[in-house]
């Protein structure tokens, strides 16, 4: 396993370093491609008391599912995200989420996130990603 680098000092809600508010997420990638983050998430992202916000439940996976397009060298947006809540997901708990990019046509891309406790599921996810361009997201960036 090996850090997946994001390359640039940015705001992501969920892995921007430069986000104090944010999740702070950090991955790993494996030889295979596999994208795995341990990670506790802290009270402030509560929503049922105990439990993690459905939201960020939503962000963690769909915040997987890109890195597994990136450890692709693919830059992508979310076009679709489906999310299956199994059971909740603990504050404060070591969490895993795992993701892996599953096919790719044309400028689609196909991948699917899990999170994890004790080797439980406790929330599953699947999404459509579109590519774009460095280009098309430095057009977009305002100051």
């Amino acid at each position: 396993m090996r850090p997946l680098a994001h390359g640039a000092a940015h705001h992501c809600f969920g892995c921007g370093k430069a986000n104090r508010s944010g999740l702070r997420l950090n991955f790993l990638v494996s030889d295979e491609g596999l994208i795995v983050c341990r990670t506790k998430i802290p009270a402030r992202f509560e929503g049922p008391p105990g439990y993690v916000h459905g939201g960020v439940i939503a962000t963690l996976l769909d915040e997987a599912m890109s890195k597994a397009n990136r450890a692709c060298n693919v830059i992508a947006m979310t076009r679709h995200l489906e999310v299956d809540y199994r059971r909740p997901v603990p504050l404060r708990s070591t969490i895993e989420i795992t993701a892996r990019h599953l096919k790719a046509e044309g400028r689609k891309h196909f991948c699917e996130a899990e999170i994890r406790l004790h080797g439980e599921t406790l929330a599953s996810g699947k999404a459509l990603f579109i590519a774009v361009t460095k280009q098309f997201l430095l057009s977009r960036t305002k100051d």
